[in-house]
C-alpha cells in the first residue's frame, strides 16, 4: 500500500502522523510511504531522516493526497484537505466530528472512508489512541492554567502551590478518567488542594486509593459541581462521553458564583467543550474572558508540546496503521472489533452511533458496511 503523511496545517499544530522509526517498519513490511517535504521539522525531524528510513518525500500535500491510498494524519483534516480526499481513500487520523458539522460534510461529500483515533477501543474498554494524548492534555491543563492564574495573563493571582503561611490553590478537576488523573497528579505534585468530581463509583474508589487522601474524591452531581466552583481557584473540564459531544456541566448561569480572575481550562473542547461558555481558541491566542471568568479552550492542547507528543501518539497507532496496511482496511476491521468501533465516515454514511446522534444524521452500523 501507499501510505502519505501530510503535513498538519492546523494553527499552531506540529505534530505529524509518523515518524521516521514508523516509516521503516511500513517499508519492512513491503509498503510505499510518502512524506510531504518538512512535515517533521516543527519537532526536529528533517526530510533526510525519513529518506535513511525509507521514505518518499514529495513538495506538496496535494501530491500526498493525490497518490497515497492511506493518508495518517494527527488533526481532522481542514476544509482544504477535505477537499483533496476521494472515495477510494482511506483517512486514519483523529477526527472529533461531533461538534463539527463542517468536517462531516467535507468528509461524507468526499466518498472517502476514515478511522477516527479517538473510537478505536480496547478489550477492556478503553480508548488506546486517545488516551496518549489525554495524558499530555491532562498535564499540560495544570501548568496551562497555572500560567493562565498569574495576574499579568489576567487571572487571578493566586500561586498553585501557595507558600508556608499562604494556602495553595483550591483546584477542581471535573472527570475523572485519563485527563482528569492526569491532571490531579500534576496539580498534587505542585501542592495544589485538588478535588475530583465523576459519576462512576469504581473510578472514585481507584482514585482515592491511588491518591492516599492527598485528593478529595466526590461524586458528581450538580449541586456538587456548583458546590466545587464556588471555591475554585482552578477547574479542569476532563469530561468524555466517546464519539459523541460533551455535556454541558459547568453553566453559564454557575459563573455567577465563580470568583473573578478564576481559569477554567477546558480540555473537552475537542468534543465540542463541557463548559456552556467554552469555545475553541489556539495556541496563538489561548484564552478569553467572559464575566471576569479566564477560560483557556485550545482545541489541539497536545500540539504545544508536539516532540512528546508526536512520538506518544506513534507508539499507540503505529500497530494500527501496519495492520490496514498489511490487510487492506476491510479486513483489518473485520478482524479487530476495537479497530472497527473506529470507522466513523464510509461512502457518505456515518458509521458511528454517537456522531450519527451528535450530528443529526442517519446511522448505518459499521458491520453492514462490511458486508458490501
Amino acid at each position: 500500500m501507499r501510505i502519505g503523511t501530510p503535513k498538519e496545517i492546523k494553527n499552531h499544530e506540529y505534530r505529524v502522523g509518523l515518524t521516521p522509526a514508523g516509516v521503516r517498519e511500513l517499508v519492512a513490511h513491503g509498503h510505499e510511504v510518502l512524506i510531504e517535504t518538512k512535515a517533521g521539522l516543527g519537532i526536529g525531524i528533517a526530510d533526510e531522516a525519513y529518506v535513511a528510513a525509507g521514505a518518499r518525500i514529495v513538495p506538496t500535500a496535494a501530491e500526498v493526497f493525490a497518490k497515497a491510498q492511506m493518508i495518517v494524519k494527527v488533526k481532522e483534516p481542514q476544509p482544504s484537505e477535505c477537499a483533496m480526499l476521494r472515495e477510494d481513500q482511506l483517512l486514519f487520523t483523529y477526527l472529533h466530528l461531533a461538534p463539527d458539522p463542517e468536517q462531516a460534510r467535507g468528509l461524507l461529500q468526499s466518498g472517502c472512508t476514515a478511522i477516527a483515533y479517538e473510537t478505536v477501543t480496547d478489550e477492556r474498554g478503553g480508548l488506546p489512541l486517545l488516551a496518549p494524548m489525554s495524558e499530555v492534555a491532562g498535564r499540560m491543563s495544570i501548568q496551562a492554567g497555572a500560567h493562565a492564574m498569574e495576574k499579568a495573563a489576567g487571572g487571578n493571582g493566586v500561586l498553585l502551590g501557595g507558600v508556608p503561611g499562604v494556602p495553595a490553590a483550591e483546584v477542581v478537576i471535573i472527570g475523572g478518567g485519563v485527563v482528569g488523573y492526569n491532571a490531579a497528579r500534576i496539580a498534587i505534585g505542585m501542592g495544589a488542594r485538588v478535588t475530583i468530581l465523576d459519576r462512576s463509583l469504581p473510578r472514585l474508589n481507584w482514585l482515592d486509593s491511588v491518591f492516599e487522601n492527598r485528593a478529595t474524591t466526590l461524586y458528581s452531581t450538580r449541586d456538587a459541581v456548583e458546590t466545587c466552583v464556588h471555591r475554585a481557584d482552578l477547574i479542569i473540564g476532563a469530561v468524555l462521553v466517546p464519539g459523541a459531544a460533551a455535556p454541558k456541566l459547568v453553566t453559564r448561569d454557575m459563573l455567577r458564583s465563580i470568583r473573578n480572575g478564576v481559569v477554567m481550562v477546558d480540555v473537552a473542547i475537542d468534543q465540542g467543550g463541557c463548559f456552556e461558555t467554552s469555545r475553541p481558541t489556539t495556541h496563538q491566542d489561548p484564552t478569553y474572558v467572559i464575566d471576569g471568568i479566564v477560560h483557556y479552550c485550545v482545541a489541539n492542547m497536545p500540539g504545544g508540546v508536539a516532540r512528546t507528543s508526536t512520538f506518544a501518539l506513534t507508539n499507540a497507532t503505529l500497530p494500527h496503521v501496519i495492520a490496514l496496511a498489511d490487510k487492506g482496511w476491510r479486513q483489518a476491521l473485520l478482524d479487530d472489533p476495537h479497530l472497527r468501533n473506529g470507522l466513523n465516515v464510509h461512502r457518505g454514511r456515518i458509521t458511528h452511533q454517537a456522531v450519527a446522534d451528535a450530528l443529526g444524521h442517519a446511522y448505518t452500523p459499521a458491520t453492514d458496511v462490511l458486508r458490501t
